[in-house]
């Protein structure tokens, strides 16, 4: 059984930044799978935020190109996402995703920014 488990949401002023955790348990070769983070807002559905393939390479939504980083530490079985420069459309459920030929979510981490 593989569980992702998401911590470091909260609520943030525009302009701040959070840093996402997502933290890999079970019987999951943790290094070979491509890790994502998606969002879902009220009333939309859920999107890609970024991933990050086994070999490092990185992609993101446009919409936060420049503002968000991806990176991993297979060694610790865990995925970040650092949100800077956070705006109101960055209010969100955040989701971690572990692909490989299945996909595996973590519950989500709520992130709201509001002054």
């Amino acid at each position: 059984q593989v569980q992702l488990v998401e911590s470091g949401g909260g609520l943030v002023q525009p302009g701040g930044s959070l840093r996402l955790s997502c933290a890999a348990s079970g019987y999951i070769m943790f290094s070979i799978y491509t890790m994502g983070w998606y969002r879902q807002a009220p009333g939309k559905q859920r999107e890609l935020v970024a991933l990050i393939t086994s070999g490092g390479n990185t992609h993101y939504a446009n919409s936060v190109k420049g503002r968000h980083t991806i990176s991993r530490d297979n060694a610790k079985k865990t995925v970040f996402l650092q949100m800077n420069n956070l705006n109101a459309d960055d209010t969100a459920v955040y989701y971690c995703n572990a692909r490989l030929q299945s996909d595996y979510w973590g519950r989500g981490t709520q992130v709201t920014v509001s002054s």
